[in-house]
C-alpha cells in the first residue's frame, strides 16, 4: 500500500498534540517546543504558602476556594452547575432533551429485539421545570443543605432529575450502583447522610424502608407503579413514600425558598459524591464540587470544538453506563448541560433498556439512537467485537466479497496506523471504495454512522481491540482519569492519538510522572525516548493537578473519630503537599507529551526475590493469542514463581453476571465436542491449547521481560469473573485481592502441586 496520491503528512512525531500551547501546564519532561511558558504553577499561586491541609477537605459543608490559572481554560470564571442548567433551559427551550421507551418492550430470547416507541419525552425547558418541581418536593420533605439524595436504579430521565434536584436544593447527589447489595446500599445511604432516596421500583422502596435508616424522610419511586400503593408503604412510619408523578400534588416548598437555596451555593461547594468502587474495604466518597465538573467539561469541549458547533448541530448520546460512576455522570448529565448552555447546538439524551447490557442488545439501541458521541468501556467494545467475530464465523464471506473484505481491513488498518501521531496520514489508493463498500456498512450495522467521536475509558483497552475496529474504519479514542479527578485528565482525538497511549493532558491540567526519591520527595521522570518501550528510569507514578481534582474524600463524623482520621490519612496519601493527585498508576510521558500507562503499583507482583512484575501485559497477550480465554489473573506476590487463574468465555457472561457452564464464541470452537467449562477443564487437548498460549507469552520478551515474570502453573476456574460473584468492581475492574482470597485454598494447592495444570475443585 502507498500514499494516496500525495496526501500531505499530518503529524510530526516530536510535535506537541493540539492545544498543548494553551494547556498552560508544567510538563518538564517534554522538549522545549512544548514549553511555551516558564516553569510556574498552573494554579497561579505560591505553592510554598500553601500547606497540605489546604488541598483537601473531609467536610462536605465546607467551601473549597477555586484556584484559577493565569489564563486559558483554567482561568475561566467558576460557575455552578445550577447556573449552567438554567442557561441550558433558556437556550434549549423547546428542543428535545430527554426521551425513553415506556412501556419498555420485553426481551424474548431467540427473537429479534422488538421496536419500541420513544415516549415520554422532555424538552430542555420541561427538563429544567421537572427538576425544580422535584427540588421543591425534596425541600418540603425536609432535605437540608449538604444532606444527600441517594439514587438507586437503572438509567432514566428521573435518575438525571433526581441528581440535579439534589444539587439544586444545595444537597449532594449520591448515586448507588445498580448492582449494589442491600448491605452496600445501607452503608452508602448512612455514610452520605441521605435523607431522601429515589428508586426505580417498589421493591427497592421496600428495601430502603427495611434497612433501618432513621435519617430517611422521603422515598420517591419512579417507573411504572400505582401511586396509591406506593403512598401506602409510608403510612404510619417516619418515612414518606411517593410516586414520582405524584410529587406535584403533595406539599411543595416555594419558588422563593428554592431560589434562595440556589443563590447560596458557590462553585467551591460539594454537589456530588462519587463512591469509589474499591477493590478492598468500604468504598470512599469522592467529593466533587460544582467547579470540578464544570471546569473539566469546559476543558473537554475546548478539545472537541466540533461539539454543538452550530445552531443546527444536534448531539445525541445513549445513557446506559452506570450514572453513579463519574463517566456516566459527565457524559450523560454535565456535558449536555454545559454544551446546550454555552454552545449554539443542543444535546438529546436517549435511555437504553434495562436489559441491553445483560442481553447484548446495546447495538440495537445504537441503531435506534444513532449517537454522535459514544463512550464504551473496554468490556463493551470487546463484547461488540466478539459478537461481530461470531457473526462472521456463522456466515463467512466468499469469493469477491471475501477478497474485498480482506483488502478493506488491510487498507483500514494501514490508514489508522498512519493517522496516529508520528504517522504520515497516508491512505491506500482504494480507501474511498472500501469506505463506501465496507466501513460505512459496518458502521451502519453498529448504529455508528453518525458518530463523530467514539472513545473509551474507565479501564485499559487492548491494542488488539483498537486494531480490530481501526481496520473497519472506526477509531476509538482513549481517555484517562479517575473518580478523584472527575474521570478525565488525558485525552486522545482522531487528530492526535497513539494506540496504547491514553493521550495528552487536557487544557488547564498538569500531568507528570513522579519518582519518589525518598519518603515524600518526588522528582519528575525524564521523557521516554520510545513511548512503547520506556526505560525504567523514564517511568514513575502518573500524577495530576488542576481545578478538576476532588475536594477530598468525605468523612462522616457520625461514624466516629477513627473513621475521620482514616479518611484524613487517605486524603493525605492521595494528594501530596504540592497538590499532586497520585493515581497509583505507573506510566511514562513521551517526548511528544503523550501519556502511557505501563502498570499499576498496587497490581505489581513482587516475587520472593524482590523482582517487580507487571501482570497486565502478560495477561493481555495470553487473551490476544488465545481468544477462548475471557480473563486471566496472575498470582505470585512473595512467591518463588507466578501462577494464574484462567476463565473461559461462557454464555451469559456479561461482566455483571458470571454466565453459565456452557462455552461460547471462540471457547466453544476451540476443541470439537467440548461444550462446557466443566468438560474443558478436564480435556487434555483444551488444556494444552491454553498452555501453549501461556508458553508463548513466557517467551515474548516484550511482555515477559524476565524469568521472574513467567507463569509456571495455572488452573481453570468454573465461572467467569463478575460483579455478582465479587471478582469485579461495578466498573469491571479486577479485584485481585478478592479473587486470591476467594480461592486461597486453590492457590495453595497449585503451589504444592508438581503439575503445570491443577484442576479446580470445590473446597
Amino acid at each position: 500500500m502507498g500514499n494516496s496520491g500525495g496526501t500531505e503528512a499530518r503529524f510530526n512525531p516530536e510535535a506537541a498534540p493540539p492545544h498543548a500551547a494553551d494547556a498552560h501546564r508544567v510538563v518538564a519532561s517534554v522538549p522545549p517546543t512544548m514549553r511555551d511558558r516558564p516553569e510556574t504553577c498552573l494554579l497561579g499561586y505560591d505553592l510554598q504558602a500553601v500547606g497540605r491541609d489546604s488541598w483537601t477537605e473531609t467536610d462536605a459543608s465546607k467551601e473549597v476556594p477555586v484556584q484559577l490559572a493565569k489564563d486559558g481554560v483554567g482561568a475561566e470564571t467558576p460557575q455552578t452547575l445550577n447556573e449552567l442548567f438554567k442557561k441550558a433551559a433558556q437556550n434549549g427551550g423547546s428542543k428535545l432533551a430527554l426521551r425513553v421507551e415506556r412501556p419498555c418492550p420485553p426481551f424474548v430470547k431467540g427473537q429479534p429485539c422488538p421496536k419500541g416507541e420513544w415516549k415520554p419525552t422532555w424538552t430542555w425547558k420541561e427538563y429544567y421545570e421537572s427538576v425544580r418541581l422535584a427540588s421543591k418536593a425534596f425541600i418540603a420533605a425536609g432535605l437540608q443543605p449538604h444532606e444527600a439524595v441517594a439514587i438507586y436504579g437503572f438509567n432514566s430521565p428521573e435518575w438525571l432529575m433526581s441528581e440535579l434536584a439534589a444539587i439544586m436544593t444545595g444537597g449532594v447527589a449520591a448515586g448507588i450502583y445498580p448492582t449494589d447489595t442491600p448491605a452496600q446500599v445501607k452503608y452508602k445511604t448512612e455514610h452520605s447522610n441521605a435523607s431522601v432516596a429515589c428508586v426505580d421500583n417498589i421493591s427497592k422502596a421496600k428495601m430502603f424502608l427495611g434497612l433501618g435508616l432513621p435519617r430517611l424522610r422521603l422515598v420517591v419511586v419512579w417507573g411504572e407503579c400505582d401511586p396509591e400503593e406506593v403512598a401506602q408503604l409510608g403510612e404510619g412510619g417516619q418515612t414518606q413514600v411517593v410516586a414520582w408523578d405524584a410529587m406535584g400534588t403533595g406539599r411543595l416548598a416555594s419558588d422563593e425558598e428554592l431560589d434562595k437555596r440556589i443563590e447560596d451555593q458557590k462553585p467551591g461547594n460539594c454537589c456530588a459524591y462519587i463512591y469509589t468502587s474499591g477493590t478492598t474495604g468500604q468504598p470512599k466518597a469522592v467529593m466533587i464540587s460544582h467547579d470540578n465538573i464544570t471546569f473539566i467539561a469546559k476543558s473537554v469541549v475546548h478539545t472537541l470544538p466540533f461539539i454543538c458547533e452550530t445552531a443546527e448541530t444536534h448531539e445525541r448520546v445513549i445513557s446506559y453506563l452506570p450514572l453513579s460512576h463519574v463517566a456516566g455522570m459527565m457524559v450523560d448529565i454535565v456535558l449536555p448541560i454545559l454544551c446546550t448552555a454555552n454552545r449554539p447546538g443542543h444535546f438529546t439524551i436517549s435511555f437504553a433498556r434495562p436489559y441491553d447490557l445483560k442481553e447484548g442488545t446495546v447495538v440495537d439501541r445504537l441503531k435506534d439512537v444513532l449517537p454522535t458521541i459514544f463512550l464504551g468501556v473496554p468490556r463493551v467494545w470487546e463484547k461488540i467485537q466478539e459478537k461481530m467475530v461470531a457473526t462472521i464465523k456463522e456466515n463467512p464471506p466468499t469469493g469477491i466479497k471475501k477478497f474485498v473484505a480482506t483488502k478493506a481491513k488491510e487498507a483500514g488498518l494501514y490508514a489508522q496506523q498512519q493517522a496516529q501521531l508520528g504517522g504520515e496520514g497516508g491512505r491506500s489508493w482504494f480507501h474511498g471504495f472500501y469506505d463506501s463498500k465496507v466501513y460505512t456498512q459496518v458502521k451502519s450495522k453498529l448504529g455508528l454512522t453518525e458518530c463523530k467521536f467514539a472513545f473509551t475509558g474507565a479501564a485499559p483497552i487492548s491494542v488488539d481491540t483498537l486494531e480490530f475496529f481501526g481496520a473497519l474504519g472506526l477509531n476509538i479514542n482513549e481517555c484517562y482519569g479517575m473518580s478523584e479527578c472527575c474521570g478525565a485528565t488525558t485525552w486522545s482525538t482522531d487528530k492526535a492519538h497513539v494506540w496504547g497511549s491514553c493521550g495528552w493532558a487536557l487544557p488547564g491540567v498538569e500531568v507528570k510522572c513522579l519518582r519518589e526519591e525518598s519518603p515524600g520527595v518526588y522528582t519528575p521522570a525524564p521523557p521516554a525516548a520510545d513511548l512503547k518501550n520506556p526505560k525504567e528510569e523514564e517511568q514513575g507514578e502518573i500524577c495530576f493537578r488542576g481545578r478538576h481534582v476532588m475536594m477530598g474524600y468525605m468523612a462522616n463524623a457520625n461514624l466516629g473519630e477513627e473513621h475521620v482520621q482514616e479518611i484524613r490519612k487517605k486524603n493525605a496519601e492521595s494528594i501530596d503537599k504540592d497538590g499532586w493527585l497520585h493515581s497509583g498508576d505507573k506510566g511514562t510521558v513521551g517526548r511528544n507529551g503523550m501519556v502511557r500507562i505501563t502498570g499499576r503499583f498496587k497490581e505489581l507482583i513482587i516475587g520472593a526475590g524482590g523482582e517487580n512484575v507487571a501482570p497486565v501485559p502478560i495477561e493481555n497477550f495470553v487473551k490476544k493469542i488465545q481468544p477462548a480465554v475471557s480473563n486471566i489473573m496472575m498470582i505470585g506476590d512473595k512467591q518463588k514463581f507466578n501462577v494464574a487463574f484462567v476463565t473461559l468465555k461462557a454464555k451469559g457472561a456479561t461482566g455483571d453476571l458470571p454466565g453459565t457452564d456452557e462455552l461460547s464464541g471462540e471457547a466453544a470452537d476451540l476443541v470439537a465436542g467440548v461444550t462446557t467449562i466443566s468438560e474443558a477443564s478436564k480435556n487434555k487437548e483444551f488444556i494444552e491449547k491454553i498452555m501453549e498460549a501461556i508458553t508463548k507469552a513466557n517467551k515474548n520478551g516484550d511482555v515477559c521481560p524476565s524469568n521472574a515474570a513467567k507463569i509456571q502453573k495455572f488452573s481453570i476456574l468454573p465461572l467467569d469473573f463478575s460483579v455478582q460473584t465479587g471478582e469485579l468492581t461495578p466498573t469491571l475492574k479486577l479485584k485481585r485481592s478478592a479473587v486470591e482470597k476467594q480461592h486461597a485454598a486453590l492457590v495453595t494447592r497449585i503451589y504444592e502441586s508438581k503439575e503445570a495444570y491443577v484442576p479446580f475443585t470445590a473446597e
